[in-house]
């Protein structure tokens, strides 16, 4: 019996939710011409009353009246539209008097917002859309009802000559079994259609509220978003650079500054002192080996052929290998694979990402283990270092947390890091993600 119950789960979940979506648009439909009304009026009584009492010092306040009573309005509808369109709640930013400022300029501070006219406009255009998609789907659902329950009332209906029936029309005959079945079949139809009918109306009433009331804070929203991934991007860059010259100033250009050196030193011995040439040579090889190893750890912090070769698991792999304690490892498989492989820029933000991470835990964290994992969830990669350290780490400037922050911010993610005083820390990380071509 609990098998049954759960098999029945599934197929009855879709017509919980298609009802439930049903009882939502019509919700929103039926009291969207309640509001339409109330704004309807609002807007033109104080755009009108402002318009006339404009000659005096009186217009300028109702004008501003009008449009904190339209915002109100605004507002109620920016409540309801996920309900109907699944998007986040947004609203805009509204421009606000100065603290300093006088009586009149505190007055003018809504005439002077571009999104209070849009408001405004609301108001006065909502009406002209939620009276037909009101009709409209009331209309459906007396079809759909009267329908499908007319062979409980067909008898208390007057039939005669003078009243002639649609089936009579149409040549089905003037029987009660071809009304009946003539109109319990629109009464289907339209149930099956009411659904369908009823997310077109909300999605027309809704698409006019979301392009007035929330479209410039969208596009706004994105406009800061990709001014925020622009600056990020450079500043990553910078601090990219910066690191790598200085890796590079302090590592194998001084060890190649001795490296001349050693050799001049060696060419001046070879004729006094042989012995003590050899032995500056043998130095000099030591140091050119030491020189090639510093910069092949340089190039794997830019992009190690491994990650292009083989791709991220493998390249983590090899990263977690290379750590001073004990590194757990948990990266989805699939992301290797050819057919897995992610874009190179998103492989080498978590390449970078995990290599930052594991850096900073050798050098400051005084952890005995870390743990690295790394997951795709849909269209998002999900990046997570934990260890077991002293804590203490934040995004503070000067660190090397903020050039992890700014990769992920360049490639549109967000960045959370947790690590109170004592311990442990856990630095998250997630960014979309789009597949490549190797």
């Amino acid at each position: 019996m609990t098998a049954t119950r759960g098999a029945a789960t599934p197929a009855s979940s879709p017509l919980r939710n298609l009802l439930r979506q049903l009882l939502r648009d019509s919700g929103y439909v039926l009291s969207g011409l309640l509001l339409a009304v109330v704004g309807f009026v609002v807007a033109v009584t104080g755009f009108t009353l402002s318009l006339s009492l404009l000659v005096t010092t009186l217009g300028l306040p109702v004008l501003a009246g009008t449009f904190y009573a339209v915002r109100v309005l605004a507002d109620i509808e920016r409540i309801r539209l996920p309900t109907v369109l699944n998007v986040p709640r947004i609203r805009p930013v509204y421009r606000g008097p100065d603290p300093d400022a006088t009586f009149w300029r505190r007055v003018l501070a809504p005439v002077r917002d571009p999104q209070s006219w849009l408001d405004l406009l609301h108001a006065f255009s909502k009406l002209l859309v939620a009276m037909p998609v009101f009709v409209i789907l009331v209309c459906w659902w007396v079809l759909a009802l009267a329908g499908i329950c007319y062979a409980a009332y067909d008898r208390y209906l007057p039939h005669g000559p003078d009243s002639p029936h649609l089936s009579e029309l149409l040549g089905m005959g003037d029987g009660a079994g071809a009304r009946i079945f003539l109109n319990t079949a629109i009464g289907v139809f339209a149930l099956l259609t009411l659904p369908l009918v009823a997310r077109a109306c909300a999605r027309t009433e809704g698409g006019l509220a979301r392009a007035l009331l929330t479209g410039v804070a969208e596009l706004r929203n994105r406009i800061t978003t990709l001014e925020e991934q622009k600056r990020a991007a450079v500043s990553a860059e910078a601090n990219a650079l910066r690191k790598l010259e200085r890796d590079i100033h302090d590592g194998p250009q001084q060890r190649l500054v001795r490296l001349a050196m050693d050799l001049s030193r060696a060419r001046e011995q070879l004729t006094s002192n042989p012995v003590a040439a050899r032995d500056t040579l043998d130095e000099a090889v030591d140091q050119t080996r030491e020189t090639l190893t510093e910069l092949r750890a340089l190039s794997r912090g830019i992009a190690p052929p491994i990650l292009v070769d083989r791709g991220l698991p493998s390249a983590l792999a090899a990263l977690a290998g290379r750590g001073l304690i004990p590194i757990e490892l948990q990266v989805d498989a699939g992301l290797g694979e050819p057919g897995g492989r992610l874009d190179p820029a998103v492989e080498s933000t978590a390449y970078f990402v995990v290599a930052e991470a594991l850096t900073n835990v050798a050098k400051h964290s005084r952890a005995t283990e870390c743990r690295v994992t790394v997951e795709r969830a849909g269209q998002r990669l999900r990046v997570g270092v934990d260890d077991d350290g002293q804590g203490g780490a934040h995004l503070a400037k000067g660190h090397g947390l903020v050039g992890i922050a700014d990769r992920v911010r360049a490639a549109g993610g967000q960045l959370l890091v947790t690590s109170p005083a004592g311990g442990p820390t856990a630095i998250r990380a997630e960014f979309p993600v789009t597949t490549g071509k190797w």
